[in-house]
């Protein structure tokens, strides 16, 4: 009996990454998912049992931005598993605030866990990958193709993730591994109420920026209520991971395809600002 395929995925306590582990491991994948604090995998252990695919599912602590905690995960599922066939890069943290309001520190922790977390766990991994002609599934987000007024720390971030995944993914095809980037837009989910914004607050210390940032809350919260399930976002993940050649850059939805093109056809930056503008106005 052939042994499942094993994948590891980042950020699993909630939100698309607590679904693309229960989809994982429906669609049969031995499923190592990961999260910081597990003592937050109560909501993932619970929608596991109710799939019916506990067995295939295994909680491990991983930190992103912690070298030593990458290097002990990764030694026990390979200890355990004898190898790894894929990486779901998927933990990530919002930021949100305009530069001259936020700390560098505030911009530096937002490019700490969204990008150099993907970029150290992503080189973990490849020795493994490389051996099994594995695959790096990474969640971006729209806002890494549309830069999003309030959101310079996040979306230079998530630039920066599509930047190192579009050079990296030649490369790493060379030796066996497919690269692919998975671009939701709004996904209702923790991830929106894990940020804990005091939006009164953050209003009342605005200053100059209050109108614009008034503007773009509510422009946020309408958006929102048209947002995708975590299901729904995740269901492109479990596709790209078993495909036989995934394409680089996948949307969830139809919004999303239509909000990216509007800056992958946009040669002068003219179509992006006329819409962002927008949300601020």
């Amino acid at each position: 009996m052939t042994s499942p395929k094993t994948v590891l995925i980042t950020g699993t306590s909630s939100g698309i990454g607590l679904a693309a582990a229960v989809g994982a491991a429906r669609a049969g994948w031995a499923t190592i998912a990961t999260m910081r604090d597990t003592r937050k995998a109560d909501a993932l252990r619970k929608a596991a049992a109710e799939a019916d695919v506990a067995d295939r599912i295994q909680v491990k602590r991983l930190d992103v931005t912690d070298p030593e905690s990458i290097a002990a995960c990764l030694h026990e599922v390979v200890a355990e598993y004898g190898g790894l066939d894929a990486l779901i890069n998927n933990a990530g943290a919002a930021q949100v605030g305009t530069i001259e309001q936020s700390s560098l520190d505030d911009v530096r922790a937002a490019m700490e866990v969204n990008f150099f977390g993907v970029v150290a766990m992503t080189r973990a991994v490849l020795p493994h990958l490389r051996a099994t002609r594995g695959r790096v599934i990474t969640v971006s987000s729209v806002g890494g193709a549309v830069g999003q007024p309030f959101n310079e720390a996040y979306c230079a971030a998530k630039f920066a993730v599509e930047g190192f995944m579009q050079s990296l993914a030649p490369v790493a095809a060379t030796v066996g591994v497919d690269v692919t980037v998975i671009e939701p837009g709004a996904v209702a989910s923790e991830f929106v109420a894990n940020l804990g914004l005091d939006v009164p607050a953050m209003l009342a210390e605005s200053g100059p920026y209050a109108q614009a940032l008034q503007a773009y809350i509510a422009r946020t919260q309408q958006s929102f209520g048209n947002a995708q399930t975590p299901d729904e976002a995740a269901a492109p993940i479990i596709d790209a991971l078993s495909a036989d050649r995934p394409p680089f850059r996948i949307q969830t939805s139809q919004w999303a395809r239509d909000f990216v093109a509007t800056t992958l056809a946009d040669l002068d930056g003219s179509a992006v600002r006329s819409l962002t503008d927008t949300w601020v106005r």
